[in-house]
């Protein structure tokens, strides 16, 4: 889900408006929801594509769940990754709206990274060869960091909108978070949203992420500006029938006549 590499720098005064600040005026009017009643997607029978981790990727998600339980102000009592789907629940939970939970979400990330490195990166490599050399290198950071998040990926080519292709892309085979969360809603809003808009208001580099909620593959395209809230098809979707948010939300809808949509969003 996100690019966790870790490099050194000198330390450099940094601007008091934070990227977040931006993003908040110029996009908080935003009005989409993402729907969860039940649909036909289910848990998928194809054999899991596993991937072992080992003691970088341990430490990688201590220190994730670190900086999430910090954004949340909660800790869930469940060791390893239930227990950082359980804090992501949290702090779908948290928010008061959809923009709200996204805008938590940029934080975290942003606090996964010394300031000075992503102020660095946006000035001095995102510009370089019109973004091509910055959108390769944060798709092989990802492909490299981000296996125990997500699960197996690769590096892949995609198309650029000049009409050229860029092996910028990051093809995810069955996304574990999405997996294992059970909810398009929080796979949209403590996933794709923020992490589309983390990589462009703070690192330069445009990003769609294209979920894929029948076989829970994603393809990032690095390079690529996302559609319009209006044209995403992924913002459109309901959420898994398997979703136990919405399976709750049946139950009561089923005493009490209440609309079967999910509550988290």
């Amino acid at each position: 889900m996100e690019t966790l590499a870790i490099l050194r720098a000198p330390s450099l005064p940094v601007s008091s408006r934070s990227p977040l600040e931006r993003h908040d005026r110029s996009g908080g009017n935003r009005r989409f929801r993402v729907a969860c009643s039940p649909v036909r997607s289910q848990a998928i029978d194809t054999p899991k594509s596993e991937y072992k981790p080992g003691i970088f990727d341990d430490l990688l998600l201590v220190y994730f769940r670190k900086k999430m339980v910090e954004e949340v102000g909660w800790d869930s009592e469940k060791p390893g990754y239930a227990g950082l789907i359980d804090v992501a629940n949290r702090l779908m939970m948290k928010g008061k709206s959809n923009l709200e939970t996204e805008q938590s979400t940029v934080r975290m990330l942003q606090s996964l990274f010394p300031p000075f490195l992503l102020m660095l990166f946006k000035k001095l490599i995102a510009p370089i060869g019109g973004g091509r050399i910055a959108s390769m290198m944060v798709a092989r950071a990802t492909a490299l960091s981000c296996q125990w998040l997500m699960g197996p990926c690769s590096v892949n080519s995609v198309d650029l909108p000049d009409g050229s292709s860029c092996t910028s892309g990051v093809f995810v085979d069955r996304c574990k978070y999405l997996e294992e969360s059970k909810c398009i809603g929080i796979c949209i809003n403590t996933c794709k949203l923020p992490t589309q808009t983390f990589f462009k208001e703070c690192m330069g580099v445009s990003l769609h992420m294209d979920p894929n909620f029948t076989d829970y593959s994603c393809q990032f395209n690095f390079g690529n500006l996302p559609p319009s809230p209006a044209t995403d098809k992924a913002l459109q979707e309901p959420c898994l029938a398997i979703c136990p948010n919405a399976s709750r939300r049946r139950e009561l809808g089923s005493r009490s006549g209440d609309i079967d949509q999910c509550p988290k969003v």
